[in-house]
């Protein structure tokens, strides 16, 4: 009798290097200044939370992506970056041909550093442009020259990286419709296989909402903001770049592997402080406390802050609303009849924010600009 085995699932890595060596003025996410101190201990605590996941066999299945972010991951000394990412692979089988990012500034890496990277195995790579205009800088409190950046992408293509993505702002304080669509030509000149467009969004207790309540910096023009977002999308179909998610585009062949686990109901375990997993209907994610992640792991336990078992009805709705941020939507099984969700959906419809094409529902460009509204109404509905 012949056995019939399934394949596993592959799965994705997240690493979260929660170092900078400043907070940007609109950034709200979980960051230590630099030292070498706290980077040499932070490494030696993600060593040890490796050897716990791997100890209690929390994945078994072949890695498809690791991708390293935070923070600013190229603070770090690149023979830290290079280490960290043997540890994953002598920890977990991995596919042929993974995809592994690491995300950077242009200020925080150099010729030699992207030689060493790509030899490691790193083959893709994340760059923090956020505008090619220098007058930009200032008001977001963002260090380096756009000189930099350029000079960056220029070096990891001749080191080796052919995936580079290159990461963009919208909206900023002062911009104008023909300094953004500058920037977006501009990014295309450096050749990127990927771009990610970022409404500037006002994020609370940041310094940015300070200058903004105080009213040194204007608020976000939401009506300009979407003429941005149209233009960026004419250049950049017109480039030969696919919109596949409401803030990525690609040229075929690059849309991001990592993220489209979390758009298609894919599993990923997220190592360091703040970061979060979802492996087998289960989210947890780790403290948001460098300190506190460090103590956890010496005493030889996992830094997990808090995990919840999702029902077979709250993993459809996670999928639907989570799905619905790729432009080609989630397919229609995923929708069942005569639930809440469904009728919201229809709701939705009445409004221009969903349409029903072919065999997907997806949002409408319209929905797209008001993403955050249909996901809220969806997980309104009641289950």
């Amino acid at each position: 009798m012949t056995m019939i085995t399934e394949t596993p699932r592959a799965i994705g890595v997240y690493i979260h290097i929660p170092f900078c060596r400043q907070r940007c003025r609109f950034c709200a996410f979980y960051l230590d200044i630099a030292k070498p101190e706290r980077m040499d201990a932070f490494c030696a605590a993600l060593a040890q939370e490796i050897t716990l996941h791997r100890q209690n066999q929390v994945i078994r299945r072949p890695l498809q992506s690791v991708y390293v972010g935070g923070g600013t991951p190229t603070v770090l000394p690149v023979s830290q970056l290079v280490s960290i990412l043997q540890l994953i692979q002598a920890s977990w089988p991995t596919e042929p041909s993974p995809e592994i990012t690491v995300e950077t500034h242009p200020s925080t890496i150099g010729p030699t550093d992207l030689n060493r990277l790509v030899e490691a195995g790193f083959n893709r790579l994340s760059v923090g442009v956020e505008s090619l205009n220098q007058q930009d800088f200032a008001p977001l409190g963002r260090p380096g020259r756009v000189r930099d950046a350029k000079q960056v992408v220029r070096a990891a293509r001749a080191a080796g990286f052919r995936n580079i993505n290159l990461d963009l702002m919208y909206g900023l304080p002062g911009q104008t419709l023909q300094s953004w669509t500058e920037t977006v030509r501009s990014a295309l000149e450096l050749e990127p296989t990927h771009v990610s467009c970022y409404a500037l969004t006002i994020e609370e207790d940041t310094e940015l909402a300070l200058d903004v309540a105080h009213h040194l910096v204007p608020p976000p023009d939401e009506a300009l903001q979407i003429e941005m977002e149209l233009a960026a999308e004419a250049i950049f179909q017109a480039a030969g770049f696919e919109r596949y998610e409401i803030s990525n585009y690609a040229l075929p062949g690059f849309a991001c592997r990592h993220n489209l686990l979390y758009w298609t109901d894919g599993d990923y375990l997220g190592l360091g402080p703040s970061a979060q997993s979802y492996v087998d209907g289960s989210r947890f994610g780790n403290v948001a406390d460098l300190s506190a992640y460090i103590t956890a792991l010496a005493a030889g336990y996992l830094p997990i802050g808090e995990q919840i078992r999702l029902t077979g009805d709250e993993r459809n709705l996670e999928a639907l609303i989570f799905g619905l941020r790729l432009v080609r939507g989630v397919p229609h099984h995923l929708v069942h009849p005569n639930t809440p969700q469904h009728q919201a959906l229809h709701r939705l419809a009445t409004r221009g924010l969903i349409e029903w094409k072919d065999d997907y529902v997806c949002l409408t460009p319209l929905g797209r600009r008001y993403a955050d509204t249909v996901m809220e109404t969806l997980y309104l509905a009641p289950l």
